[in-house]
């Protein structure tokens, strides 16, 4: 999507990254949620008049893709190039997704600057060898500590995250001293308090660090599935490296100083809870070590749960977004996750919550107001917008509503990425604003056909119109085709431009839908549901 907006050029983007997804099966709701809230974040800001930069991409190396892709008969590459090809880019596009660049771990671009950094710290001294032996992950691609283990009844021990024993290995691998980066780490952390959210992630760190870090191994010998470490290529680099290297050789590192320099470090990471020690702990080290700026912010998410189970494939418990999106349609999907589930928390989905949920507030509030609004102005005035007379006490509590709900949203959605308060933040305008229809019964005060009375119509309806026009603007980083729609319903592409070009922050100012302004009624923004089968 091309950046919209009085951007500053030079000036330093707003650099947003989702994590870099495994390509080992096809996305779910879990992969989307962070995705979409990405995509929500940085149009906010776009539609802020910012420069921004947008970061998803796919984790394509390591034991278990090489494992996955054996599984299917194929060459590693093989598989990763299909499941990006037919899933991942094909999902983004159909949710809308607005990307500014989608990076491939197995891309020269990539492969080519890792190494030149892993050499660098190897040069530094950052980098020895050494020899391991402990319990792996391959589903998380991580060694384990003992109190990241739960023990079966055999006596197993298993992954917390994945139910499923661990791999004894034992390998010569060289290591990075990461232990070496714990106190300053600690110290950046108590600078930097807003460095890592939510608070109970941010204490999770903390403590963990706390008790002393262990040298990281950043090779592994036993496969060659990876990119070859440059001083001894027996040793292909430890995927979470790799992985975490993608956020600064996608602006540029290494090959670009221009674009890297206006670009990195990211704003914020955002990832979820599982991944939450590679990006607030591993990343920085990292970065110190190659004397490079440190991210401003890692963002954890929480869980989605289906059944009290994390949603995955290996649990049986991925649902696929196109499963809903064929039901309640894109624009809801973009919506329910955000408005349904506090970031940062774990939150639970089902059909009935976000069934009810789309009727009362997108179908019956948001929707109905639109419908009303417009039919009101097409049966009153012919489709013209009239011009407000004087506005009362009612109108006054509507412009000072519509304030409040532009402060806290912009505060919430674009500073706090508290994306449901900013949400609820709008669609309790919205309430407002069909209560003072309610309130101020336009089709009775239509009845009166003195000047009087029709002035006070136009005054009610320009009210309703002139508060949908701001909702749209709010909206259009959350719902941008139903915005759209609904921007256009109002006149409103004709006679103030591009919603794109829109500003959030100057939503609330009063009076910019002019009067005239040609309001027809569109397809409905909401359908109602058919019922849904189980």
């Amino acid at each position: 999507m091309a950046a919209t907006g009085s951007e500053k050029q030079g000036a330093k983007a707003f650099y947003v990254t989702t994590p870099i997804y495994y390509v080992n099966d096809a996305p779910h709701l879990g992969h989307a949620y962070t995705t979409v809230a990405g995509d929500v974040l940085t149009r906010w800001h776009r539609q802020r008049g910012e420069k921004v930069w947008y970061l998803t991409g796919t984790d394509e190396h390591g034991q278990k893709i090489m494992r996955t892709a054996e599984a299917n008969d194929v060459t590693p590459q093989a598989w990763c190039d299909k499941l990006v090809e037919e899933a991942w880019k094909p999902l983004w596009e159909h949710l809308n997704i607005a990307n500014d660049d989608f990076i491939r771990t197995t891309q020269k671009r990539h492969t080519d600057r890792v190494q030149e950094f892993v050499q660098d710290l190897y040069d530094k001294g950052e980098i020895y060898k050494g020899g391991y032996e402990g319990p792996y992950c391959v589903g998380c691609e991580e060694f384990k500590l003992p109190g990241d283990l739960i023990e079966a009844e055999d006596g197993t021990k298993l992954c917390a995250v994945h139910k499923k024993p661990v791999e004894i290995l034992k390998e010569e691998n060289y290591f990075f001293k990461l232990s070496a980066y714990g106190p300053k780490l600690l110290e950046f952390y108590e600078s930097n308090p807003g460095f890592i959210q939510p608070e109970s992630a941010r204490n999770e760190v903390l403590n963990f660090v706390k008790q002393g870090l262990e040298d990281l191994s950043i090779s592994r010998s036993t496969f060659d599935w990876g990119i070859p470490v440059p001083w001894d290529e027996k040793h292909v680099v430890y995927v979470w490296v790799d992985a975490l290297l993608n956020y600064a050789t996608a602006v540029g590192y290494g090959a670009d100083q221009a674009k890297f320099d206006e670009t990195f470090p990211a704003n914020v990471h955002l990832i979820g809870k599982d991944i939450l020690r590679f990006h607030a702990i591993i990343w920085p080290a990292m970065l110190m070590a190659q004397g490079l700026p440190v991210p401003g912010r890692v963002a954890a998410n929480g869980w989605l749960m289906v059944g009290g189970e994390k949603m995955s494939k290996s649990n049986l418990t991925g649902i696929k977004p196109q499963d809903l999106t064929s039901h309640f349609g894109v624009d809801a999907y973009r919506w329910y996750f955000l408005r349904a589930i506090a970031f940062g928390q774990d939150g639970s989905f089902s059909w009935e919550d976000f069934s009810a949920r789309y009727t009362s507030e997108l179908a019956n509030d948001y929707g109905n107001l639109a419908s009303r609004v417009a039919a009101m102005v097409g049966k009153y005035f012919g489709g013209k917008l009239p011009a407000s007379a004087a506005d009362g006490a009612a109108e006054t509590a509507i412009h000072e509503g519509l304030a409040k709900a532009v402060a806290t949203a912009d505060q919430k959605i674009g500073e706090d990425l508290d994306f449901q308060a900013g949400i609820l933040a709008i669609f309790d305008f919205v309430k407002q604003v069909n209560g003072y229809i309610t309130e101020q019964e336009p089709w009775k005060v239509a009845k009166d056909e003195s000047p009087e009375g029709q002035a006070r119509l136009a005054t009610i309806l320009y009210t309703a119109a002139e508060s949908l026009r701001a909702v749209a603007v709010l909206l259009n980083p959350i719902m941008p085709e139903t915005s759209q729609a609904l921007w256009e319903s109002l006149g409103a592409e004709e006679s103030l431009g591009a919603l794109a070009t829109q500003p959030v922050q100057t939503s609330a100012t009063w009076g910019q839908l002019p009067a005239g302004a040609t309001v027809t009624k569109g397809a409905v923004l909401f359908p109602r549901l058919e019922e849904k089968k189980d």
